[in-house]
């Protein structure tokens, strides 16, 4: 889609919300915007610490050219554009947790996202006991991780089939997540030593922060998503309180065992079966 970034959602570009989040994080210290058609952006270059470059045919082969140099020098926080929900806790959140990692990229828990938005369509690897997806963000720390940038260039065209892109980077580690033999951090270990640097992967707790706009779902799924954020405001609307009164201070009979037969009830039974009794 030709400048997708500049699709609206919620009445504001997808580019301008995520411009908004990052320069509302203070450890940013300049964001370099880099697009095929920069011209169409220049309203960006506005703020002062906002610049504009052309881009690349492809996000790995747009990094090599800038990375290291006076508009991106290390270390480097990417970011897409189609990420309308991201939000600055994330992205702190995501720069706490690579400190010390080469190379590092967010992922988000398919039973994260699936808790807050079952019916969310995204593409999945699975390490271990879970499967993952990935939340656009990645950190860049030095120089040591150009020659990695250029080996995900190479292997960018098959995002989509993960296998075959995983394959790129040797069969121990493609056919581990195939046989969900490796777990995320063993898997990230083979890659490091793979590309020579340390990688790693790091789970956020946000369901938001998988959800990116690569298909008409997608953007249905986000506007839904903010629109309801919205809402929930608090303004005009009633808040929802539960009370539980343990030594009928307040009832005349404790509420406590009464909720717990009413959950016994409402959630799957065989649950019980898994219950263990106070010590």
């Amino acid at each position: 889609m030709p400048l997708k970034a500049l699709v609206p959602v919620g009445g504001e570009p997808m580019i301008g919300r995520v411009m908004r989040t990052l320069l509302g994080c203070e450890r940013i210290a300049r964001v370099l915007v880099l697009s095929q058609a920069p011209k169409s952006l220049a309203w960006l270059a506005e703020e002062p610490r906002v610049s504009l470059a052309a881009s690349g045919s492809n996000i790995s082969g747009s990094l090599a050219g800038v990375l290291g140099t006076d508009a991106a020098p290390w270390p480097v926080l990417v970011v897409t554009a189609d990420h309308p929900l991201l939000t600055s806790e994330m992205v702190e959140h995501f720069l706490d947790a690579s400190v010390g990692a080469d190379a590092s990229f967010a992922v988000v828990e398919r039973s994260v996202m699936l808790a807050r938005f079952p019916d969310a369509r995204r593409t999945w690897v699975r390490y271990g006991a879970e499967s993952y997806t990935g939340a656009n963000l990645f950190t860049l720390q030095s120089e040591r991780t150009l020659d990695a940038v250029g080996r995900f260039g190479r292997a960018e065209a098959d995002r989509k089939r993960r296998f075959r892109m995983l394959w790129h980077f040797g069969p121990t580690l493609a056919l581990g997540a195939a046989s969900r033999s490796v777990s995320l951090e063993r898997g990230m270990a083979i890659l490091g030593r793979r590309l020579g640097i340390d990688v790693e992967a790091e789970p956020l707790p946000f369901p938001e922060a998988g959800i990116d706009v690569d298909r008409l779902h997608h953007h249905v799924l986000v506007r839904r998503i903010i629109a309801d954020g919205k809402r929930d405001d608090g303004a005009g609307r009633a808040l929802a309180v539960s009370v539980f009164d343990l030594d009928r201070t307040l009832t005349r009979r404790g509420t406590y065992t009464a909720f717990l037969l009413h959950a016994a009830r409402r959630r799957p039974p065989w649950r019980l079966l898994l219950s263990r009794g106070a010590r």
